[in-house]
């Protein structure tokens, strides 16, 4: 009985260990990140981008606040006033007053009419364009760079396998060398040649590693709270298939935000022109109040009469003179809607040139993929080949070495290469809303 306690005990603490073992892994595997997952968790991270969030939801909010104030609005306003009374009387003695005791309760509505209330709608409409434009720039922005930093942290982690590789060829060579050495078919200069590039690869390796960490620490200031945490990246295939010029030339001219932007810029300074040449006119306000304006807080008098009554007030504001300060304004907003005209110009010739120079990066970038890819193979095949031949004594160690460089060079070159064809699209798809 004491063994089957024993035994059961035992294998409870076996499977409460194991237990903790899976929750541990299961804490600490790194988590799996795509592009999509990696755009999305930098928008959530990004502050800039927060913070332009933010100023298209309140440009919003003062555009529903704008054409709030061209309806009319209504208190409940209530007061009372105490005038000290003549001797022996109940008048007041301020003559501006009507009674000892004076109780107002009234609802009122107020409302003002003008050009003014309208060029603040139009104004407020314009800012919230311009908020909605600018944010969308920011998000592309934002788009951008975590492409840039996810494919980095790609190729980072393939040049890190090509300096490993290349440190264990050159481990290998060495070998290869001393080998060759005691069997006196090399000279030792083989040997420290070997040796000297096994060094350099060594040192490099360390470089690759140090490269790979600190881009995976860039991506991940973007991705997480803590940007130490273990994540790995989605292998992403290189993306074919660029679209034609004609595509790329209409969809930039619809999508641009950057133009977008520069004419929601404009139509605001309209609207602060127009808003600026209200002050020419008259405002028209409109008053109406319901309630009761007493000696008594009461619907009816000691008399018996009604305290409830309603009054309308109608008013007409029409400006004569301001010495010049309304001239001066319309002037200041028309000066800044010319320097919004130049920003404009100057943003469609941006997106002329900016179209220009993406499309032929991206077309160059694609189009030396299979040139790169072959020269890997090419360099791959002329280090095997070398080696052979070195084994066999037809070659020096110097061709072995050149061969084990070209390769090492050629595979970064490649991985150079995907990084650049994919931020060329990513740019040019930026530029053209499609990402």
């Amino acid at each position: 009985m004491n063994y089957r306690a024993g035994f059961v005990a035992v294998m409870a603490g076996l499977l409460s260990v194991c237990g903790l073992y899976a929750q541990q892994t299961a804490v600490t595997a790194p988590v799996t990140i795509t592009l999509d997952e990696a755009i999305r968790r930098a928008e959530a991270n990004e502050p800039a981008f927060a913070a332009s969030v933010a100023d298209s939801k309140v440009a919003a909010l003062d555009r529903s606040i704008a054409r709030a104030a061209l309806l009319p609005n209504a208190v409940y306003h209530n007061q009372y006033l105490y005038t000290q009374g003549g001797t022996g009387t109940t008048t007041p003695r301020f003559i501006a007053n009507n009674a000892v005791h004076e109780y107002t309760s009234q609802g009122v509505v107020n409302e003002t009419v003008g050009l003014a209330g309208v060029a603040e709608i139009k104004r407020a409409d314009a800012a919230a364009a311009f908020a909605e434009a600018q944010l969308e720039v920011a998000r592309r922005g934002l788009v951008a760079t975590v492409v840039g930093l996810y494919y980095g942290l790609l190729s980072a982690d393939q040049k890190l396998q090509v300096a490993t590789r290349a440190a264990g060829e050159a481990d290998a060579f060495v070998d290869l060398t001393q080998k060759r050495e005691a069997a006196r078919e090399a000279a030792h200069a083989d040997v420290i040649k070997a040796q000297l590039e096994q060094q350099q690869r060594r040192r490099d390796l360390e470089d690759a590693k140090v490269a790979a960490e600190r881009a995976r620490l860039e991506l991940g200031v973007l991705l997480f709270p803590d940007p130490r945490t273990q994540y790995v990246l989605q292998e992403a295939p290189i993306r074919d298939g660029l679209p034609t010029r004609a595509e790329v030339e209409a969809a930039a001219s619809a999508n641009n935000p950057d133009i977008k932007s520069a004419f929601a810029a404009l139509r605001q300074s309209d609207a602060e022109v127009l808003a600026a040449r209200a002050a020419y006119l008259p405002d028209l306000g409109v008053s109406a109040m319901y309630g009761i304006d007493a000696p008594q807080f009461a619907v009816r008098g000691p008399d018996g009469l009604h305290n409830l009554g309603y009054s309308a007030m109608v008013t007409v504001d029409i400006p004569v003179w301001d010495w010049l300060s309304t001239q001066h304004k319309v002037r200041q907003s028309e000066i800044r809607r010319d320097a919004a005209r130049v920003a404009l110009t100057a943003a469609q010739r941006r997106l002329i040139a900016e179209l220009d120079e993406y499309y032929s990066e991206a077309v160059a970038a694609h189009n030396q993929l299979a040139s790169l890819d072959q020269s890997v193979q090419t360099a791959a095949d002329s280090l095997r080949l070398t080696k052979m031949r070195y084994t066999g004594g037809e070659a020096t160690v110097l061709e072995v070495v050149d061969a084990q460089n070209a390769l090492t060079l050629a595979e970064n070159a490649r991985e150079d290469g995907r990084v650049r064809y994919e931020m060329a699209l990513a740019n040019l798809q930026t530029l053209t809303g499609t990402l």
